[in-house]
C-alpha cells in the first residue's frame, strides 16, 4: 500500500517545530513571525491531506481480489439512487468471505449497483438506509474511462471513500433497521429516504418535475431527466435546482424567528438574551437541514456561515463580513480537502465571495446612508433594492464566468432574463412550497406541492422556449490557466466597489479582458501543420471511437457504445470530451459498422455537433440513415478502393469489397463488413479496422499486393487491433503482411468477453510490437507529424489512473 515516504514524516515535524519556536519566542509580529504561522499552517495542511489520501487508499480492494465473487454482511449507508433499471448505493461491509474464506483485509464502503433481470424488473426489493443485507456480489476496483473533460469516476470513489464497486448477484434482508441511536448520520440519511419516499407519494407518477422538487427539499438531483437539465443548464438556471445557500438561509431564519416569538413571551429573556437564543436556533435549524439535504458544499457553506455569526454574537464580537467567508471556507477544507475538486465549492464560494466584495459600500452609493433606508419615500427603496438585485446578478454573472466555462463550457446568453423571473418563482414560491409541502402531513403537503410543481411546470414551459432559440448559449472551450488568470484580473476591477458611474467607462474595458475566453482559436488545430495529422483514441469501454485531425478538418471514426435505455458513449464520453476542446463542427463520420458499441452514440452527438457528412457500412433501414436524411446530412457507402485527401492527409478505405451493395439487411456478418480505414501522410500509417475478422482480414491482406505494398512503403504503421482484440481477428497473416510498429486496442475493463484474448496479445508480443490499452493507458492522443526523425509520438492521459498506477 502506497504511503507517504518517512523523509517527509520527518520534515513536516521539524518544520512544524521550527515554525512553532519562531512563533514562541519571537519579540516582534515581524515578518519571521508572520512566515513561522504561514509556515505551520502549510505544514499541518499537508500533514492532514497526506493522512486523509493515506486512508483512502487502505481501503482499497486488493488486486487479487477483484473478479471474485463474495459474501458480503453489512448495512446500507446512504441514500440509494433508486429507477426503474435498479438500485445503486453505498454500503458498509462488516464482514466479507470468499468461498469459506473470511477476509481481514476489506474494503470498509464499496459502491454496489443491483440490477433486476430484463424480464422481471420487480426482483429487487426496495433499499433503504439502515437496513442489513447479505449479498452474493462480484467486485472490482473503482474504475472509469480515463479521458479529458470528462467524469473522472475513480477520482469521485477517493472522495466519496469507495474501496470497491461492483454488482449484486442475490441478496438476503438480515435486519429492517440496524441503526444506533448514536448514529446521526445515518438516521439523517434513513430520514431523507422517507422524505423522498413521502414527496413522490403526494405527487402522480406522470408529474415530470417530481424530482426537481425532490432537488429543492433535500439535494437528490438524481430523478431529474437528463433533457430537463439540458434546458436548466442552457438557460442558465442550473444553480436553482439545488439546496443552495439561499435556501439554508431561509430556514435557518424562520427557525431563528420561530425561537425568538417563542423565547421572548415569558420572563425566558432574563435567562438568556433573545438574540443569543435566536443565534443558536438558527444555527440549529442550518445544521439539521444541512445534513438532511446531503451536506452539499452550498449548505455546508451557509451552515458554517451561520454558525461563525452565532458564535460570535455569544462572544461579544463584530466579525467582519470576510472573517466570516474564511472561517467558513476553513472549515469545509478541513472536513473535505477534496471539496476544491468539485464545481460546487468554486461556484459556491466565488459567488459569496464576488458579492462581498463588489458590494460592500453600495447604499451609499444608491443616495440612501446606512440605517437610514426606512426613512425614505417607498419608491426609492424599491428603485434602491431593484438596482442593488441587478448589480448583485450581474456581479456574480461576470464573477463566475470562468468557472463555468471552466466546468461545464459554455454561457448562457438568456441567462440574466431567465433569472430575472426563475430566481423569484424558484427561491419564493417553489421552494417554500415544496419544502412546507415535504414537512407538513400528507393530507395538507399535498396542496403545497401541487401548486409547486404546476408553477415549474410553466417555468420550465417558458425555458424550454428560450433555451430553443439559437443564440441562448456560447460554447467555448475550457480555459487555460493563462485566460483564467487574466480574465480574473479584469473582473476583479470591473466588480469592484465604488460609484459606477464615474468609472463604467474603465470597467467596461477591463471586461475585454474576458475577450480570451470566446475567441481563442477553438476550431483550427493550430498545432498541426501541412501533412500532419492527430489521432485521439478515446476510452471509451467496449467499444470504438477515434477522433481523427489534421490542420483544418476533423473526422469521427465510431461513436462508442450504448449501455441502458438512456446512456451512451455519445452523452457520456465523446460531447463532454469534444465540448472541452471548443469542438461543435465535424467533417466527416465514418460509421464502421451497426453494432451497438460502434453506433451507440451517433444519435445523441447529431443533436448537439455538427456533422457535414458520414460515411459506413449500414444496411440501407438503419435507423441512423433515416436520422441522417433527416437532417439532411449526406450518407456514403463504404467500400474499397474510397479515398480523398485532407490537409495533405490522406484517406484510404480497404475493407469492404467495392462491389459490396448494402440492401436492407448485410450481405454477409455485420462484422466482417466493417468499413476499414487508413489515414496516411508522408512518414506514417494508422489504421482503423473496426470489428473485421477473419475472412475480412484474409480480403484485405489478399488486396495487399506487391503494388499496395509499395504504396504504403516504409510509413511507420501503427495498427487497431480489429474488433477489440478478440480471438477470431489480428490474424497472423495480415500482421505478418503489414508489419505494424505499434498496436492498441479499445476495449473495456474486465469485459464479460475477455478481450483482448491472451492468443491476440501473446501475438503481438511475439512479433515484437508493442500493445497498447486503453483500460490501462486511459485515451491515447498519437501524433503523425511530417518530420522524419521523430514521426510518430504516442502521448497517453494516465495520470489520473489512481489505483491501478499506485497499487
Amino acid at each position: 500500500m502506497p504511503k507517504v515516504p518517512e523523509y517527509w514524516l520527518y520534515a513536516c515535524i521539524a518544520t512544524a517545530v521550527v515554525c512553532l519556536f519562531t512563533i514562541c519566542f519571537s519579540r516582534n509580529y515581524g515578518i519571521s513571525k508572520k512566515l513561522a504561522i504561514i509556515g505551520l499552517l502549510f505544514t499541518m495542511g499537508f500533514a492532514w491531506n497526506a493522512r486523509y489520501a493515506e486512508n483512502r487508499l487502505e481501503n482499497i480492494l486488493l488486486i487479487d481480489l477483484e473478479g471474485k465473487e463474495f459474501s458480503l454482511e453489512g448495512r446500507v449507508a446512504a441514500l440509494p439512487q433508486s429507477n426503474s433499471s435498479g438500485a445503486k448505493f453505498a454500503f458498509e461491509v462488516d464482514r466479507a468471505s470468499a468461498g469459506r474464506e473470511n477476509l481481514d483485509r476489506f474494503p470498509k464502503r464499496i459502491y454496489l449497483s443491483w440490477q433486476p433481470a430484463w424480464r422481471n424488473p420487480q426482483d429487487i426489493p426496495e433499499v433503504i438506509p439502515g437496513q442489513r443485507w447479505r449479498f452474493k456480489a462480484k467486485l472490482k476496483r473503482p474504475y472509469g474511462s480515463l479521458n479529458p473533460h470528462t467524469f473522472d469516476f475513480e477520482r469521485w470513489s477517493f472522495h466519496q471513500d469507495f474501496g470497491s464497486s461492483g454488482s449484486v448477484r442475490s441478496g438476503e434482508l438480515l435486519i429492517d433497521r440496524d441503526i444506533a441511536w448514536d448514529e446521526f448520520e445515518l438516521r439523517m440519511e434513513l430520514a431523507r429516504w422517507h422524505l423522498r419516499k413521502k414527496i413522490r407519494s403526494m405527487l402522480s407518477e406522470d408529474a415530470r418535475y417530481v424530482g426537481v422538487l425532490i432537488a429543492l427539499v433535500m439535494g437528490d438531483q438524481n430523478a431529474i431527466n437528463q433533457d430537463d437539465w439540458q434546458v436548466f443548464n442552457a438557460t442558465g438556471i442550473g444553480h436553482l435546482i439545488s439546496i443552495s445557500g439561499l435556501h439554508v438561509t431561509m430556514l435557518a431564519g424562520i427557525g431563528a424567528s420561530l425561537a425568538a416569538f417563542i423565547w421572548r413571551r415569558r420572563t425566558w429573556p432574563l435567562i438568556a438574551p433573545v438574540s443569543k437564543v435566536a443565534a443558536v436556533s438558527g444555527f440549529a435549524t442550518a445544521f439539521i437541514y444541512a445534513w438532511l439535504a446531503g451536506f452539499q458544499i452550498p449548505a455546508q457553506r451557509t451552515m458554517y456561515m451561520v454558525g461563525v455569526v452565532a458564535f460570535a454574537l455569544w462572544t461579544g464580537r463584530n466579525p467582519r463580513s470576510f472573517d466570516i467567508w474564511w472561517w467558513a471556507l476553513a472549515f469545509v477544507l478541513l472536513i473535505d480537502p477534496m471539496a476544491p475538486y468539485t464545481p460546487g465549492f468554486w461556484l459556491s464560494f466565488g459567488a459569496v465571495a464576488a458579492i462581498l466584495y463588489a458590494m460592500g459600500d453600495s447604499s451609499g452609493l444608491l443616495g440612501i446612508p446606512n440605517g437610514k433606508e426606512l426613512e425614505v419615500h417607498w419608491m426609492q427603496r424599491m428603485s434602491h433594492a431593484l438596482r442593488e438585485a441587478c448589480r448583485v446578478q450581474t456581479v456574480v454573472t461576470l464573477a463566475l464566468l470562468p468557472f463555468t466555462l471552466f466546468w461545464f463550457y459554455q454561457v448562457s446568453i438568456v441567462s440574466p432574463l431567465a433569472n430575472a423571473f426563475a430566481i423569484p418563482l424558484v427561491s419564493y414560491i417553489v421552494t417554500p412550497l415544496a419544502i412546507a409541502g415535504a414537512l407538513l402531513p400528507e393530507f395538507i403537503g399535498r396542496w403545497l406541492l401541487l401548486p409547486a410543481h404546476a408553477s415549474m411546470e410553466y417555468l420550465a414551459a417558458i425555458l424550454e422556449w428560450m433555451a430553443g432559440w439559437s443564440w441562448s448559449v456560447i460554447w467555448s472551450r475550457q480555459p487555460a490557466w493563462w485566460m483564467l488568470v487574466i480574465s480574473g484580473c479584469g473582473i476583479v476591477y470591473a466588480i469592484r466597489p465604488g460609484d459606477i458611474g464615474e468609472t463604467w467607462k474603465w470597467r467596461l474595458l477591463a471586461i475585454t479582458l474576458l475577450v480570451p475566453l470566446f475567441v481563442w482559436p477553438t476550431q483550427l488545430n493550430s498545432t498541426l501543420n501541412q501533412g500532419e495529422f492527430r489521432a485521439i483514441v478515446l476510452d471509451i469501454g467496449q467499444g470504438t471511437a477515434v477522433l481523427i485531425e489534421t490542420a483544418n478538418r476533423r473526422l469521427l471514426y465510431d461513436t462508442g457504445p450504448i449501455q441502458g435505455k438512456k446512456d451512451d458513449a455519445g452523452q457520456r464520453v465523446i460531447l463532454p470530451y469534444l465540448r472541452g476542446r471548443g469542438i461543435d463542427r465535424i467533417d466527416r463520420m465514418v460509421i464502421s459498422h451497426s453494432d451497438s458499441d460502434h453506433i451507440g452514440g451517433a444519435a445523441s452527438l447529431l443533436k448537439q455537433i455538427q456533422f457535414d457528412s458520414m460515411m459506413g457500412s449500414l444496411p440501407s433501414t438503419n435507423p441512423l440513415l433515416q436520422n441522417l436524411q433527416a437532417r439532411k446530412i449526406p450518407a456514403i457507402p463504404c467500400r474499397f478502393g474510397q479515398r480523398w485527401e485532407w490537409d495533405g492527409v490522406e484517406f484510404v478505405i480497404w475493407h469492404p469489397h467495392e462491389e459490396t451493395i448494402f440492401a436492407d439487411q448485410y450481405p454477409g456478418k455485420p462484422n466482417e463488413m466493417s468499413c476499414v480505414l487508413e489515414v496516411r501522410n508522408q512518414q506514417s500509417s494508422l489504421w482503423l479496422t473496426g470489428d473485421v475478422e477473419r475472412q475480412g482480414e484474409a480480403e484485405i491482406t489478399e488486396r495487399l499486393d506487391e503494388k499496395m505494398l509499395q504504396e504504403i512503403g516504409a510509413r511507420e504503421l501503427i495498427f487497431m487491433s480489429p474488433h477489440h482484440g478478440s480471438k477470431t481477428s489480428s490474424s497472423l497473416a495480415l500482421l505478418k503482411q503489414l508489419e505494424p510498429n505499434q498496436a492498441f486496442v479499445q476495449n473495456g475493463y474486465r469485459n464479460r468477453y475477455g478481450h483482448p484474448h491472451p492468443d491476440v496479445t501473446a501475438r503481438y508480443r511475439g512479433l515484437g510490437i508493442p500493445f497498447y490499452q486503453t483500460p490501462e493507458t486511459g485515451a491515447q492522443t498519437w501524433l503523425f507529424k511530417n518530420n522524419a526523425k521523430s514521426s510518430t509520438q504516442f502521448l497517453r492521459h494516465d495520470i489520473k489512473r489512481l489505483w491501478h498506477r499506485l497499487m
